[in-house]
């Protein structure tokens, strides 16, 4: 005897072993269908009803789960946070570029981003060098906190150390990054 419908937690056989070539079509189809109109909603909600750049943010979130679709796929149980979180972090950058200035005061001379582009693919190049400088610890945990924009906590529940060891850890990736960085002349001591 049935009495309704039963709900069951994502499955998704393919992403628990993603290997290096894996589908990531297929992982974020998998998004789109079962994340999708969660995230929009929620997204739209923190925007104020605005549904359009609701659906913005779920864009972006889902590019960077594309991005680190190797991570997050062998990590089925911790996608849903993650999604959620950055969808989170992505309104309230939103919300802090808005505040900072308008964008109906922006000029038109301001938006044109190729050369915006060509500063940042450098600049993306300049820190991955001085990444590789750093021991794999440190590699780690700014990956973990700064690429994959983990938690505090989150990235000591992937790591299996306390929280206050994460942070620490942090602090010294970070610092040893700025040496890294003023040794190429980067960055100013």
């Amino acid at each position: 005897m049935e009495t309704g419908t039963t709900t069951h937690a994502p499955t998704w056989p393919h992403a628990r072993h993603l290997a290096p070539d894996a589908d990531c079509d297929t992982f974020i189809r998998d998004i789109y269908d079962q994340y999708g109109p969660l995230l929009v909603r929620y997204a739209t909600r923190l925007l104020d009803g605005d549904w359009h750049k609701g659906e913005d943010i779920f864009q972006e979130t889902a590019a960077r789960a594309w991005k680190h679709a190797r991570f997050l796929g062998s990590r089925n149980e911790r996608l849903r946070p993650w999604l959620f979180t950055v969808a989170r972090n992505l309104v309230i950058d939103h919300h802090r570029a808005r505040q900072v200035r308008p964008l109906e005061f922006v000029p038109v001379e301001e938006l044109d981003a190729s050369s915006d582009s060509t500063a940042s693919t450098i600049n993306s190049h300049v820190v991955l060098q001085a990444l590789g400088e750093l021991n794999e610890q440190q590699q780690t945990v700014i990956r973990l906190m700064y690429y994959l924009e983990c938690s505090v906590n989150q990235a000591a529940e992937h790591l299996g150390i306390p929280p206050g060891t994460v942070k620490s850890r942090a602090f010294y990736a970070m610092r040893a990054l700025r040496k890294a960085l003023e040794k190429q002349g980067v960055v100013g001591v």
